[in-house]
């Protein structure tokens, strides 16, 4: 999964963060791999895909653990089990 923010020119007006790559064979791959749903993978990598956008990363503990959590709870919401836990 890859994002890339939007760079707009200035004056430009757009509630467009950015974009979100997602290779259909990876994330297929992965989800039987880990045991999961594939459309569970999917709305994890969109979800930590989006938060990368919004200026949210992972490089040091403190921040894993703050956008780990984060993910969890809008996966929760949308009735997806905890992507971290140990399986």
């Amino acid at each position: 999964m890859l994002s890339f923010p939007a760079e707009l020119p200035a004056g430009v007006d757009l509630p467009l963060l950015g974009d979100l790559v997602i290779c259909a064979p990876v994330v297929a791959r992965e989800a039987a791999a880990q045991g999961k749903p594939p459309a569970h993978h999917w709305a994890h990598l969109a979800v930590h895909g989006t938060l990368h956008l919004l200026g949210y990363d992972h490089a040091r503990p403190a921040e894993a653990a703050r956008m780990e959590a984060l993910e969890r709870r809008i996966l929760a919401g949308l009735g997806i089990p905890d992507p971290y836990a140990p399986r």
